[in-house]
C-alpha cells in the first residue's frame, strides 16, 4: 500500500478562521454560551448545536429574539474577553504563520475583535494586519462578505486566495467568494466539510513556501489521508 501524494495548492494570499483552525476554543465558547443560556432559560444544547462558525449576535437573534441582541452580545463579549482560560494553541499554528510573508495572511472570525485579540495573546500568536472580525462586517458567514474584505485589505484577486476553515458556515462564505478552501475536522466532520476544496484532520498537515520575489505565489503542500 502506498501512501497518497499530498496535494499542491498555490496562492496570493491565505486566509485564516480563528477558532478550531488556529485556536482551540471549544470548551471556553461552550462553557461561556451555557452560562448565558443557563441564565436567560434557554436549552443550552440547543444552541451549541448552532454556534460555532456564526456570529454571536446571529445565533442570539435566531435563538432567543424576545432579548435584546446588543445587550445580550455585550455580556458575553465581556466575558469572553475577561475569561480566556482553556484557549489552547493547535499544534503547527506558530509554525505555519511563521512560514507565511508578511502582509499575505489575514484573519476572517465570526468573533469580535475583543474576543479574537484577546483569545491570539492566550494562545501566543501574532495579531495580523488584516484582522476581520464580526464587528467590521454587516453580514456573517455563510455571507461571504468577510472574506472578500480581507482579500481587498490584502490587495489580493478573491480568486488567488485559499481560506482555512473549520465550520460549514465558513466553508460556505469561501464558496460563495470565489475562493477555494482547506477544511480542517477539529469541529465537524468531514461530510460536513465536503464542499471544500482538500479536508484534512489537523492544521499540521499544511506546508507554505514561497518564492524569493516579494510577491511570489505561496506554495502549499497539503498531507491528507
Amino acid at each position: 500500500m502506498t501512501d497518497r501524494a499530498p496535494t499542491r495548492l498555490a496562492a496570493d494570499a491565505l486566509l485564516f478562521d480563528l477558532d478550531g483552525v488556529l485556536v482551540d476554543s471549544t470548551a471556553n465558547v461552550e462553557r461561556h454560551w451555557r452560562d448565558w443560556a443557563t441564565a436567560n432559560g434557554l436549552d443550552a444544547d440547543s444552541i451549541l448545536a448552532v454556534v460555532h462558525g456564526r456570529r454571536a449576535i446571529d445565533t442570539i437573534r435566531e435563538q432567543a429574539p424576545h432579548l435584546d441582541a446588543e445587550r445580550e452580545l455585550a455580556t458575553l463579549i465581556a466575558a469572553e474577553t475577561r475569561d480566556t482560560s482553556g484557549i489552547l494553541v493547535f499544534d503547527g499554528a506558530a509554525e505555519l504563520l511563521a512560514s507565511i510573508p508578511q502582509g499575505r495572511w489575514a484573519i476572517v472570525t465570526s468573533g469580535t475583535a475583543s474576543v479574537a485579540s484577546a483569545r491570539l495573546r492566550t494562545a501566543g500568536l501574532p495579531i495580523p494586519a488584516v484582522l476581520i472580525t464580526a464587528d467590521r462586517v454587516s453580514r456573517g458567514k455563510p455571507d461571504p462578505e468577510g472574506y472578500l474584505t480581507a482579500a481587498e485589505a490584502l490587495g489580493v484577486a478573491a480568486a488567488s486566495c485559499i481560506v482555512v476553515e473549520d465550520a460549514p458556515a465558513g466553508v460556505e462564505a469561501a464558496r460563495r467568494a470565489g475562493m477555494r478552501c482547506i477544511a480542517i475536522t477539529t469541529t465537524h466532520a468531514e461530510g460536513e466539510l465536503a464542499a471544500a476544496t482538500v479536508v484534512v484532520k489537523a492544521l499540521d498537515k499544511i506546508r507554505v513556501s514561497s518564492g524569493a520575489a516579494p510577491r511570489g505565489a505561496l506554495r502549499l503542500q497539503i498531507e491528507t489521508d
